[in-house]
């Protein structure tokens, strides 16, 4: 398994830095908060035409660049520094690694390519209104129907990712053989969708409501199952990796403030109770750097511990990201509690995130059951 840092991967992570930092920068963000959307295409697009991040991952007879997921979680973490609230995460790894993780050759080869090059932007409907990403949760009902698709959907699903905007939609229903994966297009008759009010602005979430909805299957019925535990997994190593960049960040923040913020005649930094929180945060902050890089490495050599890597890896990431993002406002003191400083959005992402596959005592409660204790 290789762990070093390549050269081509130390200028992959500039390269997306300076993008974000000339396109998305917080005064972006900012903006896109009070939108519908939340998204600036003309931004989506150029990641996707001028460095193909959209199709990093994913293999280049389907569209992609070809690289590793080890790249992609580089692209995640500098996504996650600068806040990025564009639908990454939903279409280039959820929906990506869904369908990559499909047996469906055909399926993969027609969906794929516009996913690669951002000019589709793709989702996962998984959970339902208890939030549950547990399988047996799902109450979405599948039956055949009439139309291309030949089958139709019937049921709701809550706290999807960028569903609001999605061009395409892969739902999990339930069938009679077990779960299975329907693609739906987003002008679908009989398809609802409306945003959900959310802490993290930043991230758009949205409930879909499908009454007799026409969609196709994917695969076959009843194979799902093994998907959805493949694209989780994956998932919850990816957001690990946004985690990491947002925890890196807020540190940095923090210590840059204890650096120039003055009381008594001298850096704040230079005092020893500050001096400890901000040695704690680069400790955290570094572990978590080392779980994420080996479970990305995993991933990318399609390692047997990933179901275990991901679990692990995810409470983590969702543990230190919260505790640094909360002590960089203390450490800002009065300023930090305000609403135009950017400390609050670090911290309402790292909430956000730590719920959004699942919190750390649900991933705890996974990993004991999978390493059988």
């Amino acid at each position: 398994m290789r762990l070093a840092v390549s050269a081509e991967q130390r200028d992959l992570r500039e390269s997306v830095r300076r993008f974000l930092a000339d396109r998305a920068p917080m005064s972006r963000v900012r903006e896109l908060m009070e939108t519908q959307d939340g998204t600036d295409r003309k931004v989506w697009e150029q990641a996707g035409a001028q460095l193909g991040l959209q199709g990093i991952a994913i293999p280049e007879s389907c569209g992609g660049a070809g690289f590793s997921f080890a790249e992609q979680a580089i692209v995640l973490e500098e996504l996650g520094a600068a806040l990025y609230g564009g639908p990454y995460l939903a279409s280039a790894v959820l929906a990506a690694t869904a369908l990559l993780s499909c047996p469906d050759e055909v399926a993969r080869r027609a969906l794929l390519p516009p996913i690669a090059s951002g000019q589709t932007v793709a989702t996962l409907a998984f959970t339902e209104d208890d939030g549950s990403w547990e399988p047996a949760a799902v109450r979405l009902a599948a039956s055949p129907g009439a139309g291309a698709g030949g089958w139709v959907l019937d049921g709701h699903k809550s706290f999807v990712l960028d569903g609001h905007t999605a061009d395409l939609i892969l739902v999990v229903a339930a069938t009679g053989p077990g779960l299975s994966l329907f693609a739906v297009q987003a002008g679908a008759a009989g398809l609802d969708r409306r945003v959900l009010p959310t802490l993290d602005q930043t991230r758009k979430l949205a409930r879909l409501v499908f009454r007799s909805v026409p969609a196709r299957l994917i695969g076959a019925e009843g194979d799902a199952a093994a998907v959805l535990a493949r694209t989780l997994d994956v998932a919850a190593i990816a957001l690990a990796a946004e985690q990491l960049g947002g925890a890196q960040r807020a540190m940095d923040m923090a210590v840059a403030y204890a650096k120039t913020r003055h009381q008594f005649g001298r850096p704040i930094g230079s005092f020893q109770a500050i001096k400890h929180r901000c040695a704690d945060l680069l400790l955290e902050v570094e572990s978590l750097r080392s779980a994420v890089g080996y479970a990305a490495a995993a991933v990318a050599e399609g390692s047997a511990e990933v179901p275990v890597l991901a679990s692990l890896v995810q409470a983590y990431a969702s543990d230190v990201y919260f505790h640094v993002a909360a002590e960089n406002i203390q450490i800002h003191g009065g300023i930090g509690f305000t609403w135009e400083h950017d400390a609050h959005l670090y911290f309402k992402r790292a909430t956000s995130s730590g719920l959004f596959l699942g919190d750390a005592s649900y991933h705890r409660e996974r990993l004991a059951q999978r390493i059988g204790l």
